[in-house]
């Protein structure tokens, strides 16, 4: 399954030192607007400590987590959706993306231009939410004419069609984003292939330094971060094993990226689902929701083809069992059918006939 979040922004705000950090792929990171013009493109690891202490009990050769993908997306400016600062282009990078995640920044440096002179987060997440509710007013003002001229000849799909895109019209009118804009499964199928900037899911990341930052979270959305971006940088810069020691000076737990692209990963409403043998210990992801067959399918077609029924068990009782055999013996391995809903942490061992 191939998941992108797009890191959106003003210019210089810290989105592509918070791209080198995630990705610890090095990219150009100037302090001058629009250094980054092709968007880069980093996989990364969701951090998992489940999958390790899987692979504790069963000694795979192999330890394989799942990935999500990080596009490094050029910096929005004002007017962008009339082409402003090459708008144009690095929205339609944006429209590619699965999910947003928006850079806002919170911390003073005089090195580092603010393409608006000063610091503002508040006022910068304002242009840019706007920046894409404008955009996607104009796609679908266009398609609205479209579907007007083809309703008259009284086909009701399109008179469905026109009517849709007339309320979602009014909705971005409003500036107001399409994923806040109440539609029925239907209604979503159809808006779903015009792929709205403003339907996808978004999370905020507030770059702040090593001063506490004065913006109140609480006025903020849900899915917001604080994150001091060069900080994570410089620990993402370290061995691996001195990174989880100087992550315990600072008293945590784990570094913030960590958290971060964990938080991407839920944003997609994604879970994860395990599977492990001597062979391999793997992270697989599914869609909150799936069944066991469309698990199956993640690994293979022809075992979603063929399913037969799954044999499940929580990570955590695996783990306290202490091997497959023994949770075998104890009966804490379930049997489910077509119909079981994979939770998040299940280990299972799909059966089928192909």
């Amino acid at each position: 399954m191939s998941l992108s979040i797009g890191i959106v922004g003003l210019p210089n705000v810290g989105k592509s030192t918070l791209f080198n950090a995630i990705t610890k792929k090095q990219v150009e990171a100037a302090n001058y607007p629009f250094c980054t013009i092709d968007p880069n493109v980093g996989v990364v690891k969701v951090p998992d400590a489940r999958l390790l202490a899987l692979a504790e009990i069963s000694q795979p050769e192999k330890i394989i987590n799942t990935t999500i993908e990080f596009i490094d997306i050029a910096g929005l400016v004002k007017g962008a959706n009339e082409g402003e600062g090459l708008g144009n282009k690095f929205l339609s990078h944006i429209r590619e993306c699965d999910a947003i995640c928006e850079v806002v920044r919170d911390f003073e440096n005089s090195d580092i231009i603010h393409v608006n002179n000063k610091i503002d987060p508040d006022g910068d997440r304002e242009t840019i939410d706007m920046e894409l509710v404008l955009a996607d007013l104009a796609s679908a003002e266009k398609s609205f004419k479209n579907y007007e001229g083809a309703a008259k000849g009284g086909n009701k799909d399109e008179i469905k069609k026109r009517d849709l895109m007339r309320k979602v019209c009014g909705h971005l009118a409003q500036g107001l984003p399409v994923r806040r804009l109440e539609l029925d499964e239907d209604e979503k199928n159809i808006v779903k292939p015009f792929c709205f900037l403003t339907a996808k899911p978004i999370m905020y990341v507030l770059n702040i330094s090593d001063v506490e930052a004065p913006v109140d979270l609480a006025k903020w959305p849900q899915n917001t971060f604080k994150l001091n971006v060069k900080l994570e940088s410089e620990i993402a810069a370290l061995p691996e094993a001195e990174q989880a020691e100087y992550i315990k000076e600072l008293g945590l737990n784990e570094s913030g990226l960590d958290k971060l692209i964990e938080e991407a990963y839920r944003l997609l409403g994604l879970i994860t689902f395990f599977t492990t043998g001597s062979d391999e210990t793997r992270a697989w992801t599914v869609k909150k929701g799936s069944t066991a067959p469309e698990a199956a399918g993640k690994i293979h077609s022809d075992i979603e083809e063929g399913f037969v029924r799954a044999e499940i068990i929580n990570w955590k009782d695996f783990i306290a069992a202490g091997s497959e055999a023994r949770a075998r013996e104890k009966g804490l391995l379930r049997t489910e059918g077509r119909e079981y809903i994979i939770k998040d942490g299940d280990v299972c061992n799909f059966l089928h006939n192909k």
